[in-house]
């Protein structure tokens, strides 16, 4: 199956130098201007309400990213899927079963999801408290050994 690219090459997104963060995901979720922009729309929501405290940032020429003591997933813009990717995702526990991509890698696994596809919203919360809870510890691991 063929990527689509993640923005189109005129994406206004892209190219609004000095836009904060959370404007550029604005603007990414206005041009998709079709489910892609929904869905990644609902799984920001779901984002901030599982973690008020999650920083938004833009990164790689034009990938949402969540962060809380670092990265807890990206969202991703494909022609047929919207990917969730969670940075430490294969040290989560995922007992809905929700990631259905890069199962083989030892780091990263990630959620396609397809057009109308249904959220298991309440597990999907569940899966970003534990990303953030393991980069809460992985933060305070590295700070006590450089006290050490």
């Amino acid at each position: 199956m063929k990527k689509a690219t993640t923005a189109p090459k005129k994406s206004t997104a892209t190219k609004a130098e000095g836009a904060s963060p959370a404007k550029l995901i604005d603007g990414r979720i206005k041009e998709l201007g079709d489910w892609r922009g929904e869905m990644l729309g609902r799984i920001r929501g779901l984002i901030k309400q599982a973690d008020p405290d999650v920083v938004e940032e833009w990164k790689w020429r034009g990938v949402p990213v969540w962060e809380h003591d670092g990265i807890i997933c990206t969202g991703e813009t494909y022609k047929a899927v919207v990917k969730m990717t969670f940075a430490k995702g294969a040290a989560l526990d995922d007992p809905a079963g929700l990631f259905n991509a890069s199962l083989d890698g030892n780091v990263r696994r990630a959620i396609d999801f397809h057009e109308g596809a249904k959220i298991n919203e309440k597990a999907l919360k569940a899966l970003i408290r534990a990303a953030v809870a393991l980069n809460a510890a992985t933060a305070k691991g590295k700070s006590a050994k450089r006290s050490a």
